[in-house]
């Protein structure tokens, strides 16, 4: 092989507090959506790979669950899926809500800035008993005051967690050309692990219940309870080139069913509507959606669930 045919390829785990923009971050360096992102915190559930071509370098970039104080089973499996990530990768990027990171820094605590300015120290604990040191990525710069920025920037670079620092914004799009160039950089001679115009490793089917179900968390916003998941049950292509889906949202108790439905099925119409749209622009074809609502008590407790997102049962 020449030098002019020479390849790189290498992973990257992006890891955080819950909601601090990894997900954002990881669409942004992709180029395309491959991650829902919604404002509710722990919306990643499991690892979503997405792919980013720079020339002969493929940088596959791990989104991983936020690293958050467990409490269920399912947290416990989400925190260990997101360390898991980062122990085999070759980079790793910690993004921090600069935002949230300086209102603590000024001793403005309190809510949920102080549940992720938590988080954020367990990553650093976590980096240091790992022995490894991470790229900080300072997001949201768009929504803080250059000064404080850099007060923070030092204030989280003094504890030794980390090899640089990058200040972005991935809404924006500021400073996230750089940071992707230094990930180029960082990756080692190897042969590509995915075909070059393949953005996520993640199967369509799921990939279709994950944008349904960002669909639920921005349509009914804080009524809406984390226990609940969607399936794909039915893959249909048709003779016309279309393709029939039949998904079904399950969710814990009773009295979450109307909040999922709505008032004369208006709320879950409109999820429907907005999921298909979405998915027809994905698959470049025409998209036939069909939602069930069901009541599964304790499915966040059966094992096949945490089998079909790659989550261990057991963490």
């Amino acid at each position: 092989m020449t030098s002019k045919e020479t390849t790189r390829a290498g992973f990257v785990a992006v890891m955080g507090a819950p909601n601090a923009g990894k997900s954002s971050l990881v669409n942004a360096l992709v180029g395309q959506k491959v991650s829902i992102v919604t404002h509710k915190v722990q919306t990643t559930r499991f690892q979503i790979r997405g792919v980013m071509m720079e020339g002969r370098t493929q940088v596959v970039l791990v989104d991983t669950p936020g690293v958050f104080a467990p409490r269920r089973r399912l947290d416990r499996a989400m925190v260990k899926a997101a360390w898991a990530g980062a122990d085999e990768a070759d980079a790793i990027v910690h993004v921090v809500d600069a935002a949230a990171a300086s209102r603590v820094l000024k001793g403005r605590t309190g809510g949920q800035d102080a549940r992720a300015d938590e988080d954020t120290r367990r990553v650093i604990d976590g980096l240091k008993n790992a022995n490894r040191t991470a790229i900080l990525a300072l997001n949201k710069i768009d929504l803080i005051k250059r000064d404080e920025l850099l007060a923070l920037a030092q204030s989280l670079h003094e504890t030794g967690a980390y090899s640089e620092v990058f200040m972005i914004s991935a809404s924006n799009g500021s400073g996230v050309k750089d940071l992707a160039a230094r990930l180029v950089a960082l990756m080692p001679e190897g042969e590509f692990f995915y075909d070059e115009d393949q953005i996520a490793d993640l199967p369509m089917r799921l990939l279709a219940a994950e944008i349904t179900r960002e669909k639920l968390f921005l349509r009914v916003h804080d009524e809406l309870p984390y226990g609940l998941t969607v399936e794909t049950d039915s893959w249909q292509d048709r003779k016309d080139g279309s393709v029939r889906i039949e998904q079904t949202i399950y969710v814990e108790r009773e009295g979450h069913k109307p909040m999922v439905i709505g008032k004369g099925g208006q709320t879950l119409k409109t999820i429907g509507e907005l999921a298909r749209k979405e998915l027809s622009a994905d698959l470049e074809r025409e998209v036939h959606l069909f939602l069930h609502v069901k009541v599964r008590p304790g499915w966040s407790e059966e094992r096949a669930r945490y089998s079909a997102l790659g989550l261990e049962f057991d963490a």
